[in-house]
């Protein structure tokens, strides 16, 4: 892999991981329990990074 494809990698890594916390914070400031609220900051995560493999894909 080139130095810019790695860039790459871990800017979409630390995008998701931004999404999932605010999901996560988010869903547990609506009420529900810790674990439902991981479960959707990782669905959301999840969700982010599967957009941007598939919009790679989409390029390459």
């Amino acid at each position: 892999m080139s130095p810019m494809q790695i860039l790459s990698l871990l800017l979409a890594l630390s995008i998701a991981l931004n999404i999932a916390v605010c999901a996560g914070l988010l869903a547990r400031g609506c009420g529900v329990s810790v674990p439902q609220a991981v479960l959707t900051g990782a669905g959301a995560a999840a969700t982010g990074l599967g957009i941007y493999f598939a919009a790679v894909a989409a390029y390459s």
